[in-house]
């Protein structure tokens, strides 16, 4: 990976766990674990993969991103903002009554979001449609979206994965953030769905693991499944809470907002790291 490019992205990775934080403390309420553990894929795809423009959020042409884990919302707004599709002040309307910006992402008012999700499973039946049709009328844009380890307990995914293998949508890029926690407990605790590589690959996906915070793994993947005939899953191993200190590898912050205190420290962890980074 070119070395500008990286601190690139990991300077911009950083700016949006900033955006993360702000946003769900000032609304009070929100998810910020996995958010911050998926933010760095998200960073990857919009700053150096998708082929996107923010003037023209729905040009035909376009890549199509689904967060098929809608409750990381945050973690799309604020890659959103940073990739100009919308004011970054505006991230801290997060949840107002009048504001875009609502707790699931909302594709008829956020300009850049390609698809309204929130019910767990359902996210991936709509890239499933969205790589389909591309299919079907010969289009050559790319579908990815990001489940949640948790998310795949669901029936709905495995319905959905046995479709695009069937139908050979190798446009089709799905991650799996694999944080190993979801609001109840771990994955193990609540209802395994290991070896997650193993059950996509049962369904006919070619599976590749990595690190979901290394972009260098990030990008090495993404190349790999463009080299692939068949629908690809990559499991990111990723740390729920990822660059907040009390928050990582803790499960009462999945769905939990900082109070000014927590907040602040958060965000003085972030800058000082983004100060060093600079």
């Amino acid at each position: 990976m070119d070395i500008a490019l990286k601190k690139s992205l990991e300077l911009t990775a950083q700016k949006a766990r900033i955006g993360i934080i702000k946003s769900i403390h000032s609304a009070k309420a929100g998810h910020p674990g996995g958010s911050l553990s998926c933010v760095d894929i998200l960073t990857y795809l919009y700053f150096a993969k998708m082929n996107i423009d923010p003037k023209n959020p729905k040009m035909a042409n376009r890549d199509r991103f689904v967060l098929s884990k809608g409750h990381a919302a945050p973690a799309l707004y604020a890659v959103l903002a940073e990739r100009g599709f919308f004011d970054p002040a505006i991230l801290t309307t997060l949840r107002q009554i009048d504001s875009n910006l609502q707790g699931h992402p909302d594709m008829k008012n956020i300009p850049g979001v390609d698809m309204s999700t929130g019910s767990l499973g359902q996210g991936i039946s709509a890239a499933v449609g969205m790589a389909l049709s591309a299919k079907h009328f010969g289009d050559d844009f790319k579908v990815y979206t990001v489940l949640g380890d948790g998310e795949i307990e669901e029936g709905q995914v495995w319905e959905a994965a046995m479709f695009a293998a069937n139908k050979n949508l190798s446009n089709l890029t799905a991650f799996v953030d694999y944080n190993n926690l979801q609001i109840d407990g771990t994955i193990e605790e609540v209802n395994s769905a290991m070896p997650i590589d193993k059950k996509f690959e049962a369904f006919n996906w070619h599976t590749i693991i990595i690190d979901g915070h290394d972009f260098e793994q990030i990008e090495a993947a993404l190349n790999e499944a463009e080299s692939i005939d068949k629908p690809v899953a990559i499991i990111a191993k990723t740390v729920k809470g990822k660059g907040v200190s009390y928050m990582e590898n803790a499960v009462n912050w999945h769905g939990a907002a900082p109070n000014d205190e927590l907040a602040t420290q958060a965000l003085d962890e972030i800058y000082a790291r983004l100060a060093e980074m600079e």
